[in-house]
């Protein structure tokens, strides 16, 4: 890949096997927004940027070129061969049907925080009430960026509230499970860091020891923020498909990229439901 800046506009170019807009629609992050003039908006790790896609070429504005190459390149995981794990996957006729409807999505790599607490607020529920209840924590106690937009609470911030405090968020039963998040995280209960080494099983057990952190949830951080490529969150699509397309697993040569993998067959799978007819 290839930078050039033309106008405050940073251009790069020879982006391939990514599709922006399925990438940031597909379920997997709730803080991008697109705009009327084509440009995406959002917030990862408290930095704000708009990007759009021509073709091979994204184009980059409210940001800086260091920002780009350090930061938003690895977020969007194009530092990562997926012409190779595309190729791969092709050898699964099922695989390569779900590419053939969705082509383009990469795994985005996410701040361990905001992605626990996102995906606690994601628990029954669809996802634009979930992007509205994330855009309100931020509101309420982020501090204010660029678009309008905010940072994403620290656990100390959060922490210092109370369920009445939370009430504008209209987040139900789940503001009480950010609360115990949001105190086991900051008095070392929960160690974001350590868990970044741990293996799977260990980092699984420590995260649902956070109320209302149950399997699906603390693999969905395992995936969407340390790139455990090897773990399935497993909710009702997933279920489905493994139940449906895959009733003796999922090919054990794509174990080490089956969150990958996962990430084409949970779009497919929402996208044809009369597919996936088998009782649960």
């Amino acid at each position: 890949m290839r930078m050039i800046e033309q106008n405050e506009i940073f251009l790069l170019q020879g982006v391939s096997y990514f599709d922006l807009a399925r990438t940031l629609d597909c379920g997997q992050c709730f803080r991008w927004r697109l705009c009327d003039d084509g440009f995406w908006e959002g917030v990862a790790a408290g930095r704000f940027c708009r990007v759009r896609q021509r073709r091979s070429v994204l184009l980059f504005t409210d940001t800086d070129r260091q920002s780009i190459r350090d930061f938003w390149i690895p977020y969007f995981s194009l530092d990562v061969d997926y012409a190779a794990l595309c190729r791969d996957f092709r050898s699964d006729p099922v695989l390569a049907q779900a590419m053939d409807f969705a082509p383009g999505i990469r795994l985005l790599r996410q701040e361990p925080w905001e992605t626990l607490c996102s995906f606690i607020i994601s628990q029954n529920n669809h996802i634009p009430r979930i992007r509205g209840i994330i855009e309100r924590l931020c509101a309420l106690l982020g501090e204010p960026l660029p678009g309008g937009m905010s940072s994403f609470p620290s656990p100390e911030q959060l922490a210092r509230c109370t369920l009445e405090d939370l009430a504008p968020l209209r987040s139900g039963f789940r503001a009480k499970y950010l609360l115990d998040a949001a105190q086991k995280v900051l008095c070392g209960a929960v160690d974001l860091r350590a868990i970044g080494q741990m293996d799977p099983d260990a980092a699984r057990e420590k995260l649902t020891g956070i109320c209302g952190v149950g399997p699906k949830v603390a693999d969905c951080v395992l995936l969407y923020a340390y790139n455990r490529t090897q773990v399935v969150p497993m909710d009702v699509w997933m279920k489905r498909v493994l139940a449906v397309l895959y009733p003796d697993g999922f090919p054990k040569h794509f174990s080490p990229y089956w969150g990958i993998a996962q990430q084409f067959l949970f779009h497919y799978a929402r996208s044809h439901a009369g597919l996936l007819r088998a009782p649960l």
